[in-house]
């Protein structure tokens, strides 16, 4: 399963803090029954045992809706658990490199935050590009904010689909209009959310509307 546009469209990144009233792997079901387009996976601090029992029960739920679950940052368990894919930063291994160690069926995205950097990465071989962090964000606090003009540069500049990344919710969305993004990246819009299944019904249908203006 390689990547296309349309995968991008509500691109859901689980955050472990969000995890109360439903567990994590209720809270993926009710984006998934949202219309959510693709899961990543980040867990920063389950140890491996862990993170593989949930990677592998995480990967036959998104099969079964036919999504791809992507998985942060850890190729082990991407591998392990027969993910269709794994997202790096710009500060872990190279593209190129990944494509070396999980084959050539693997989806591979890349974070990027300059026309530079997607060059590159599209060269080194990512099938998709995450960008952001386009509005502030607290999900992650180390990063650094991408213009929209900059955000639209590298649509323009490479071939491969993009998500737009960070501080992006419903009443932003909007904003990216025009800058060529195929979707967003979206965590606590997603995942704090009261009813996540409505919201993502919502945030699909806002960013359908973006994506074609």
């Amino acid at each position: 399963m390689k990547c296309s546009k349309e995968t991008m469209l509500l691109y859901a990144v689980t955050d472990r803090s969000w995890v109360g009233k439903q567990t994590l792997y209720e809270q993926v079901e009710s984006a998934l029954k949202g219309g959510a387009t693709c899961i990543q996976l980040r867990e920063k601090e389950l140890d491996e045992a862990a993170f593989l029992e949930e990677a592998v029960a995480l990967k036959k739920l998104c099969g079964s809706y036919g999504v791809p679950l992507i998985i942060n940052d850890n190729i082990n368990i991407a591998v392990k658990c027969g993910a269709d894919g794994i997202h790096v930063g710009q500060s872990d291994m190279e593209a190129s490199n990944v494509r070396k160690a999980v084959g050539d069926k693997m989806i591979i995205g890349v974070s990027a935050q300059t026309v530079e950097q997607a060059l590159a990465a599209q060269s080194a071989g990512a099938d998709y590009l995450g960008v952001g962090a386009v509005f502030p964000t607290s999900t992650k606090l180390d990063a650094s904010e991408v213009s929209h003009q900059t955000l639209k540069e590298i649509c323009a500049a490479v071939d491969i689909p993009v998500t737009a990344i960070g501080g992006i919710n419903k009443g932003n969305i909007a904003e990216l209009s025009g800058t060529g993004v195929d979707g967003v990246a979206l965590v606590s819009a997603i995942f704090a959310a009261e009813n996540i299944e409505e919201e993502c019904k919502i945030l699909k249908k806002l960013s359908g509307e973006m994506v074609s203006k």
